[in-house]
Parts: C-alpha cells; structure tokens; sequence
C-alpha cells in the first residue's frame, strides 16, 4: 500500500488496495495500470491527489468546521438540502491552493507532458470518493469529471471543483441513504490522460447482461464522440452483445447482437469559450454506421474478460476509442452493483394478460410490470412536483433526478441505452423502466393511468389503463432432478435471457419462424430478388434495414444467426434444436416483399409448408439463407451446440431431397457433430419412424398437429374443441409407437407441447413409454420438472 503521508501518487504506484488513500476509481486505474497493461489491456496513464491532501486542503481553508455545522443543521431540519449544499460547496470554492499542494499538482503534470511528449497535455480530471465503487454501492455518477481540461491554471481549478463535488445534493442524500459517514469519505483526483475519442468513439460494457445477470455476455454500448454522452443517457447508442465462452478462440466471432443506435449527437472538444466539451449534431454518415467494428467489439470484450478474472467479480467499465490512433483503451471500472448481488434461487415470473393499446416503445431494464399516473416533468427544476408513487417519464436523467427516482414506481425516459444513468439507477433501485422510448413526453400526459411493461424481453411496453398482470414466484431451490430431460421452448431472442437460471436440459424447441417474424421481418427472396420486387412501399423499407449491406441476403443470415445465437447462448453448451422454419404460405406472405412470392391457398395448414418448401424453386433460394444463417451460427460464432430440425416432412423421398438440399449448401448430416432432427407431426412419420430413424438422429413429436392429423380435428375450431386432446388413445397410440421405433433405431425422441404441465397423467405417460425429453414453456418448467419427477419415483 502505498504512504498515507503522500500528497501525490502515480498510477502505476497504486493497486486496489489503496481505496482509504486514492478512492474506488483510483485504485482500480491504478491496479489495471500496474496488473493488467502486460496482459494486452491499454489504460491511460496519469497521477492522483490522496486522501490525505484532500484533509489538507479543507483544513487548511477552515472548511471542517463549516462542513460539520452544515451538515448537522441538515440532520435536525434547520436547512433543506439544496442550501446545505450549496452553503459546503462554496465553502470548498472559495479555498485556496497550499503553495505546497499546488506545485505538486503542477510537477505532475508537467512530468506527465515529459511522459507522453506533450506540453500541457489535455487530461480528464475525474473525482473518486474513498468510499466508492465498492462492490455493494454504485454511486454512479455522484461526483463530478471534468474533460479536456488545459493547463496548469485550468488543472488547478478543475481539481477545486472537484473537490466541491463530493457535496453535491445527490452525493449528499446518496451517501445518507447508503449509511456513510459524511466526514469518513475524502475525494481523490485522478489526472488522467485524455484519449481523443472526441474524434473517435466512446462508450460502457458491462461483464454480464444487465437486465437478467446472464454471466456469459458482454455487453457494449458505443456512441461517436466523448463517452459523457452514453454514461448521462443523452444519445441512443449501438449495443453490442458478445458470448464470453467463445473469445479464447480467435478463429470465432461469437457477436450474437448488433443493434444500431440513432447517436443523434456527439460530445467533442470546443474551440472556443470557456467550455472544454460541447455537444454537436452527428452527420447522416455516422447515424447510419455502426461506431464499433467487429474487431473492436472482440477486443473490448476480451478486455472484459481479463478484468472480470483479475477483480474476481462482474464489472462496469468506461471504453474509449482514439480516433486519431484507433488505439482502445479502459478509461474506469468498477465492481457492477445490482445482478452480482441477485439472490439466485428465486425467480419471479411476470405475465401480461388482457391489456390497453400500445402507447410507446423502448429498451426494457428489469423484467418487472408496474401500474400506475403518469407525471411528465422535462426539466429537473421542476422535480418538485412529482407525486410519489407516480410513474416519471422524462427526457433523459443524471444524478440530480436520484431524490424523486427513488419514490417512483417506474421511470420511462426518452434517450438512453442500457448502460445510461437512467437505466443504472433503475436496477439499483430494482424498479421497471424504459429507456430509449422517443415522443414519450409527448404521448403519455400527467395523471393518464398506464402500464408499464418490461415483462416481454428486451423491449418495454407502455399500454394504456391498467393491464391484467400475472405474477409467479419460481422456487429454484424445489426443482427435483429427474432422468427425462426437461427442455425449453424458446421463440423470442430478446427473452432468452431470462431464463438462464432455470436448470433445463437444454432447447427442445426454438422456432426459426418467430424469430423471422419478429426480428427479420423480410421475407428471404424479397431480399435475394431485391431488384424485381413490384411492391415499391417494401422495396423502400427494405432498402432503409439493409443500409450498410452489399449483398442485401447478407442482412437476414448475419440478423437470423445472431438472433438464434442468444438463445444457443442462454444454454449452452447444452443443446439447442432450431426448427427451420415452418410458417404457412399465409404467414409468409405477411412478411415485408412476401405476398409476390406466395401461392394463395384454400388450407395452409396441410399446404406448401415445411419440408416441401426447401427443395421447391418457389423457396430453394430462400431455404439456403436459412442453411447459410445455421452453418454462420455453428461454424463462424461456435455454437455447435445447435440441432436443426427439420418440420412437416411428409414422405421419406422427401426427406432425402431436403437432406441433399442441406448438403449443397454446407450443411451435411454428421460433418463437423452436425445432428439432425425431424418433428414427428405426420401419421406417416410413425407409420415409416423406421425408415425416418434411418436418416435422422432424432423425433421431436408436435402433440398439436400429430392430435391434429390424427384425429380428423381442426385445432382452432371452437365447435370441435372438446374432441381435440393429445389424451386420446389414438394419439397416445401413435406417440407410444414412434418412441418404441425411435429407441429401436437408437434415435433420440422428445415431446414439445403443454400437455406434461397441464395433465401429470399424460407426463407419467410419456415416462412410462420411456421418452427422453419434453419440451415446454419457461413458466411451466418447474411444475412439469415435478410432474416427471412424481412419474418416475
């Protein structure tokens, strides 16, 4: 540890346990600096002031005594908060330099510009509290940091409102509300050398995903200019989100989300006036690009890795780009404060029933629902008039909107990533928000009652009224193991997530189709004969999601991959079968460009659908992004965990012209661990599972179209309903023999439906007849987990 005695210290002097002399942030620059430099991790030198010479310094001006008195007036309500503050900070102000402390600081910025070659160097001048980031407190954003500071006379002055910072209203009710002793916590001043990301990029990552805890991603916000932007949630920044597990292999490139930003403006150098930093509008260019490239994306998270590994904890990190150099560099971490603190073995399911039309839209931070009034303020002097208990929506938040944050039941805000101080103060509060959500001051008005919804995976929802809201309490410590693996049916990427901690065996099911829908949104030969569509309003969209793609079937291979990719994450390496897609000629016409390229048809449901279309010239085309998207997925992101499934394959002829198809286009059966299911849906899928077994590695039986085609039932016909039930001894017949036939043959066989949740004899039957899996729903997991595990005892 180094001299408590010290004024001055250099970075590379300091390691992390020097928090009582250098504070939180300090110390982590100092250990990364003098730990992890020789591990490839590039941190900008520079110094810091002690705790010691802060003392000094109050000492010395007389400003214990005015600090004490303040703050003991505060305690017994003689005062309100805004004067207590402000009474400190002028105190702290009007003090003035020790020729002894002020030549230090001087030296060492003279020594530092010998460093680097530079007179008056430009440096960020940024506050760390000795009792900040700490693993259990954020303090995001209590104190203040200073950029493009010039100067020794700048410098000096930066340093003095520095010092001022540690009471401001917010570091002041935070500190009270975190139980620590005002006159306990000094400020130390790292002078750190500025990296120009003003003309390059800046942003936050995170080490594991910040809404759900999942502990095997990074996650990167990135926005153009100085990073001050992305850390107040004042621009909507690109997201990047990368799968830790595959980084140690160079030859991968394990990015499952790429999401763009609108990054309206930039924070860059001023030329003139007193300001160091002001704020400009971003050119069309640079809106429409992505700020990172992929090379970057790996190395950040690389980063991540090894800081995460030295510190032994998830963190919070501040990322930025010289645009002069291109050179990376770490600019503060800190321990990450909400989701390493989660408790694990517990975890509350929302579900949104009957609910209100759609008013807005945004990031979701949480997963949890909140009802209630609405109060808009957009301006922070006007914080005085939220009603507690009342939903704030505003433009964007810092640190002086902490006092009302906290007596909010949601938050909403109009700017912002998840990495914006909106999004931070949220979690640590562990209320519902949603950031990013533009017009919301506009659509929403005060005391319009609302629901607020971040339920429905990444992206929140604000419905109008009062919505039906289901909650359920999953006990993780109750889940039983059992011999049938018990697998997810998993659709929608953005949820994936969620669900990390449920103990699966793996995805039974993961509907390529949805995520088409829902992501992709573009029917794939609308993009492979771009230049022939007739639909010129799909033409026009079409052309604004492809912006930045040479090849426009690029744009759903890398999109469709990485989408499956979150849900291969959220398991792995337990396996992920993908169904390739299955939508009905209806549905595919409802896709953006799709109604060219559909047949219309009396019966989809028994019509061009599945297996038949991928070999068909009416789809061949578009079958083979699909191919492309999975072998993307296996071979160039690394998930071989993946499983694909074949659907509605009606023949063993045709069976074999799809497999051909597959291998023309780099995906063949066997090659590289590639596994190959198909869903038995089909009488003739049990009638022939002999000869299916022989050119399949497994079953996964559909309950509703085998009870369907079985039967003779429409499934969606009301007047029919109480015929359809996968219970029937005919359709129990039919599963009863595939499994028979599949284990014959050494194939694998599950069952993806509700039935094992809502009927335990039909669980205790799939166990009898010895299956090997189910698949079902994440919020029934546990209950059908009980019921196999009640069959097999």
């Amino acid at each position: 540890m180094i001299d408590m005695a010290r004024q001055i210290v250099w970075f590379e002097e300091v390691t992390r346990d020097d928090v009582p002399s250098v504070g939180g942030k300090n110390a982590s620059l100092g250990e990364m600096i003098s730990r992890l430099t020789e591990k490839g991790v590039r941190t900008p030198s520079g110094f810091a002031t002690t705790a010691q010479a802060y003392w000094r310094f109050i000492d010395s001006n007389g400003a214990r005594n005015v600090i004490a008195a303040t703050l003991d007036d505060l305690a017994s309500g003689r005062i309100v908060l805004a004067d207590a503050g402000r009474t400190i900070r002028n105190a702290i102000l009007r003090g003035e330099w020790s020729s002894e402390m002020a030549s230090a600081i001087v030296e060492a910025y003279r020594e530092l510009g010998r460093r680097i070659g530079r007179d008056a160097p430009d440096v960020a001048v940024r506050s760390s509290a000795t009792a900040e980031d700490l693993p259990n407190a954020s303090f995001a954003g209590q104190q203040e940091t200073y950029l493009n500071i010039r100067g020794e006379r700048a410098l000096l002055d930066a340093c003095r409102r520095c010092y001022a910072s540690l009471f401001t209203d917010r570091a002041i009710s935070y500190r009270k509300a975190q139980g620590f002793d005002h006159m306990k916590v000094a400020l130390s001043i790292g002078v750190q050398i500025m990296v120009r990301s003003d003309t390059g990029g800046a942003g936050v990552m995170f080490s594991l995903d910040t809404e759900t805890g999942f502990d095997k991603v990074a996650l990167i916000n990135a926005s153009w200019g100085l990073g001050e932007n992305v850390v107040q949630g004042v621009v909507d920044p690109d997201e990047y989100v990368v799968f830790k597990p595959f980084l140690s292999n160079a030859s991968l490139s394990p990015i499952i989300e790429k999401k763009r930003g609108s990054k309206l403006m930039k924070m860059i150098y001023a030329q003139v006036g007193d300001q160091p930093t002001r704020n400009v509008p971003t050119s069309k260019a640079e809106r429409a690009s992505f700020v990172l490239a992929e090379e970057d994306i790996l190395t950040l998270s690389r980063w991540a890795c090894l800081i995460e590994d030295h510190y032994g904890r998830p963190m919070d990190m501040e990322w930025a780009k010289d645009g002069e150099t291109g050179e990376l560099f770490i600019v503060q971490a800190r321990p990450e404060t909400v989701q390493s603190r989660r408790e694990a073995s517990a975890l509350k399911s929302y579900r949104i029933g009957k609910k209100g039309r759609r008013i807005c839209t945004g990031l979701a931070i949480g997963d949890a629902v909140a009802t209630g009034k609405v109060c808009v303020i957009e301006d922070v002097h006007d914080i005085g008039r939220f009603v507690d208990g009342a939903i704030l929506v505003t433009r964007t938040t810092d640190p002086d909107w902490a006092p009302i944050m906290k007596r909010a039941a949601a938050i909403v805000t109009e700017h912002g990533g998840r990495t914006s101080h909106a999004a931070i103060v949220s979690r640590e509060l562990g209320l519902p928000a949603i950031v990013g959500a533009p017009d919301a001051t506009r659509l929403l008005h005060d005391e319009q009652i609302v629901t607020l919804s971040c339920a429905e995976g990444d992206t929140g929802f604000v419905y109008d009224g009062v919505a039906e809201i289901e909650i359920e309490e999953l006990d993780l410590a109750a889940v039983p193991a059992t011999r049938v693996e018990v697998m997810l049916n998993l659709a929608d990427p953005a949820a994936a997530f969620r669900w990390w901690r449920l103990p699966s065996d793996g995805v039974g099911l993961a509907r390529m189709e949805f995520v088409i829908n829902n992501h992709i949104k573009i029917h794939p030969m609308a993009l492979v004969h771009y230049d022939s569509l007739t639909d010129e309003a799909a033409k026009k969209i079409i052309a604004e999601a492809t912006v930045g793609y040479e090849n426009k079937s690029d744009y759903f291979v890398e999109g469709l991959s990485r989408a499956l990719g979150r849900i291969a994450a959220s398991v792995h390496p337990r396996p992920v079968i993908v169904r390739m897609s299955d939508f009905k000629t209806n549905e595919y016409a409802a896709l953006i460009g799709g109604a060219q390229f559909e047949p219309r048809e009396e019966n989809p449901m028994i019509g061009f659908r599945g297996a038949s279309r991928y070999y068909s010239p009416r789809y061949q085309e578009g079958f083979a992004l699909e191919c492309r998207a999975i072998r993307r997925l296996r071979e160039e992101m690394g998930f071989a965990n993946v499983i694909v499934m074949i659907p509605f394959c009606r023949a063993v002829k045709e069976a074999d012209r799809v497999l051909d198809v597959m291998v023309a286009n780099g995906l063949k059966r066997g090659e590289n661990g590639l596994q190959v299911y198909v869903m038995c849906e089909i009488p003739s899928n049990v009638i022939l599972a002999r000869a299916f077994a022989e050119r399949f590695d497994g079953f996964s039986i559909g309950s509703n179209d085998l009870t369907q085609l079985t039967l003779g039932v429409d499934r969606d016909s009301a007047e029919l309903s109480d015929l359809f039930d996968e219970r029937d001894e005919a359709v129990k017949w039919m599963i009863r023999t595939v499994i028979d036939a599949a284990r014959e043959a050494g194939a694998k066989v599950g069952l993806c439906g509700q039935a094992p949740s809502d009927h335990p004899d039909f669980a205790e039957f799939l166990v009898e007849c010895g299956i090997d899996s189910v698949s079902v729903t994440p919020d029934s997991f546990v209950v059908v987990k009980q019921h196999v595990a009640a069959a097999e005892s």
